[in-house]
């Protein structure tokens, strides 16, 4: 393998622990969802599993992500001059740290709820 192919693969392994991860998924959960065991999904997020391309199109549809951003090939944020993100960044400021934790909790769990159930994607 390539240094090049190496730093790839261990991009989109980081990519798609941090997408499980904001998507408040266990990766037994994932792995369930998949049709794998569990150690398949660490295997994956640890880059020394290869992932396929319908493994990558289904993780991008349970993280509700874009394939594009799991391979690093779209940006890493959203447009900094999105007026929306400016709000919420205001809004946010403005909790308590033990509020922005339950808002936290509760958005994961919302996400993992519409997976689960097979909300809208």
């Amino acid at each position: 393998m390539t240094e090049i192919d190496s730093t790839k693969r261990t991009q989109i392994a980081e990519r798609l622990k941090e997408a499980r991860r904001l998507a408040g998924l266990s990766q037994g959960n994932v792995a369930k969802m998949l049709g794998l065991h569990r150690p398949s999904v660490s295997e994956i997020e640890a880059g020394n599993r290869r992932v396929s391309a319908d493994e990558l199109a289904r993780l991008a549809e349970i993280y509700d992500v874009n394939v594009a951003w799991l391979l690093g090939e779209a940006p890493e944020t959203i447009d900094a001059q999105d007026p929306r993100l400016e709000l919420a960044a205001r809004e946010l400021s403005k909790l308590k740290s033990d509020d922005l934790e339950r808002l936290l909790k509760l958005l994961a769990a919302m996400r993992s709820d519409s997976t689960t159930n097979g909300g809208d994607r």
